[in-house]
């Protein structure tokens, strides 16, 4: 099998998926507010009739869900948390946390409602349903919300589920309580940081107050308060993680690196500046590098990140580490029980048609195929599974 083959229409994968912390609340330089859905440039979108009536239901007043998530051990949450339904085995995304574990959903808000389905983005952040609920099925996460409980849902944690039957009203504010988040003992990694607990008090406020810029988008003001943030605590690494972000909306992608380097310095097992470090190696194809921090940052939390096992498997084709790249591709399918990165299929498959294994990689093609049908390099997809299917047939007779 000539490599070439499989290798042109990779790298068209390469230049088509979107930076993960472009998908994740609180990242990518503070250019998003949690609570508030950005992925809506990239995620695909339900096409609803523009003539559709909504439901009656869809007048009553909104019923909001609000309530606080924390720690089990009292640290503080640096990042958002996403909060999430379970009604009768289905998953539903709400909204997100402030970087304080705060929370309120409007519940019938139609831009808020997210569903969990195969049709993702590549960071494995649920597709967003834009367009507002309409027909006989309007309404029903409110009429629902009865039979259903809360979760939060953070990397490298498990959370406690808050049953809603008794806290739901018709309308009106429903107080869930307290969702408690409990640290996952095979994963040392997460996205919040030992070191905020002791920053003094100066620190804190200067970092607050480049988090406002950011909101704002006054990035050169956000950056003056983080890097104040840093002088007065040297191991503030949620401050240096933002000082990196904000470096980079500033167009300075060295300083940003070095930043993002300190972070690691200050608390190595904070997990969110290696997700930086991969995201500036994978923009800039830089293979090697992004091998290294994916690497790191799955040693560090293992469960939680399945995209960071497909940017593994790509960074080990590039580098033609083979063997690699199908252990990365392997694992993190292993932990990806809702397919949130179906193009793990996709890579596994291109890296056993590498190693001339054909129907194993007809099989994970085709399950790409299967899972994103509609995805942008669909087309290259299937001419790859019918060159697949034809050259295992072949081998297949050959072995008779």
């Amino acid at each position: 099998m000539n490599r070439r083959i499989f290798a042109s229409p990779l790298l068209v994968v390469v230049l088509t998926i979107g930076l993960i912390a472009q998908g994740r609340p609180g990242s990518g330089g503070g250019s998003r507010t949690p609570g508030s859905n950005s992925n809506t440039t990239r995620n695909p979108s339900l096409n609803v009739p523009a003539s559709t009536v909504p439901s009656p239901l869809d007048t009553r007043g909104p019923t909001f869900l609000s309530g606080k998530v924390v720690v089990d051990d009292g640290t503080p949450l640096t990042d958002a948390a996403l909060i999430q339904s379970i009604c009768k085995g289905r998953i539903r995304a709400e909204g997100y946390t402030d970087r304080k574990g705060a929370f309120s959903v409007d519940l019938n808000s139609n831009a808020r409602q997210m569903v969990v389905t195969a049709e993702e983005n590549d960071s494995g952040i649920p597709a967003a349903v834009t367009a507002p609920r309409s027909g006989s099925n309007a309404g029903i996460a409110h009429r629902d919300m009865r039979d259903c409980d809360l979760q939060a849902v953070l990397p490298g944690f498990t959370s406690q589920s808050v049953e809603l039957a008794s806290k739901v009203n018709e309308f009106g504010n429903a107080d869930v309580g307290v969702i408690v988040l409990h640290r996952m003992k095979q994963v040392e990694g997460f996205t919040i940081s030992a070191t905020t607990a002791s920053a003094p008090g100066k620190a804190t406020r200067q970092y607050e107050k480049g988090r406002e810029d950011e909101k704002k988008g006054k990035w050169s003001a956000a950056q003056a308060e983080f890097s104040k943030a840093v002088e007065i605590y040297p191991k503030y690494a949620v401050a240096w993680l933002e000082l990196g972000r904000a470096q980079l909306q500033m167009n300075d992608p060295a300083a940003a690196k070095a930043s993002f380097q300190q972070s690691i310095a200050a608390d190595t097992k904070f997990v969110s500046p290696h997700e930086e470090l991969s995201q500036l190696a994978l923009k800039e194809k830089q293979w090697k590098e992004l091998a290294d921090h994916t690497e790191q940052l799955l040693k560090l939390n293992p469960m939680s990140f399945p995209q960071y096992y497909y940017y593994n498997a790509l960074a080990s084709y590039f580098l033609e580490s083979f063997d690699q790249a199908e252990k990365s591709a392997a694992q993190g399918l292993s932990i990806d029980a809702q397919h949130r990165v179906p193009k793990l299929e996709y890579i596994l498959g291109i890296i056993l048609a590498q190693k001339h294994d054909y129907a194993g990689a007809a099989l994970h093609v085709r399950n790409y195929i299967q899972l994103l049908p509609n995805a942008d390099d669909i087309a290259v997809a299937q001419k790859q599974l019918a060159e697949l299917d034809r050259l295992s047939a072949s081998a297949a007779d050959q072995k008779k």
